[in-house]
């Protein structure tokens, strides 16, 4: 089984909502965070939470408009994304750590999930 599996993505237009759920099975790591890579381009830092639901962070493309959350009961991080636009499409992807840190690089995140595709249509 995956360590981490993201469902919540899809198709949506401008404006609109989505979010995004990780299930890590209850492997309870230490650090849970969100990437995205759009067609083409690197990997994009999101946001990250400790496995508590402490000390969110978010990138500054995201800052405002997506939150962060973890529902320790389920071991399930979830990303509310709100005002979607077109330069919102990528491949979303689920990370985490058992490392005691991790910011905003991925190569902190030692454990991915497959990622799930969001596309936002003008």
């Amino acid at each position: 089984q995956a360590p981490l599996v993201e469902s919540g993505g899809g198709t949506v237009q401008a404006g609109d909502s989505l979010r995004l759920a990780c299930a890590a099975s209850g492997r309870n790591f230490n650090i849970y965070g969100w990437f995205r890579q759009p067609p083409g381009k690197e990997r994009e830092f999101l946001a990250r939470i400790d496995g508590n639901g402490g000390f969110p962070l978010y990138g500054d493309s995201v800052k405002g408009r997506f939150t962060i959350s973890r529902d320790d009961s389920e071991d399930t991080t979830y990303l509310q994304m709100n005002d979607l636009q077109p330069a919102d499409t990528a491949i979303y992807l689920c990370a985490a750590t058992r490392r005691p840190d991790a910011t905003t690089s991925a190569y902190y995140y030692g454990y991915w999930g497959q990622g799930i595709q969001v596309t936002v249509s003008s």
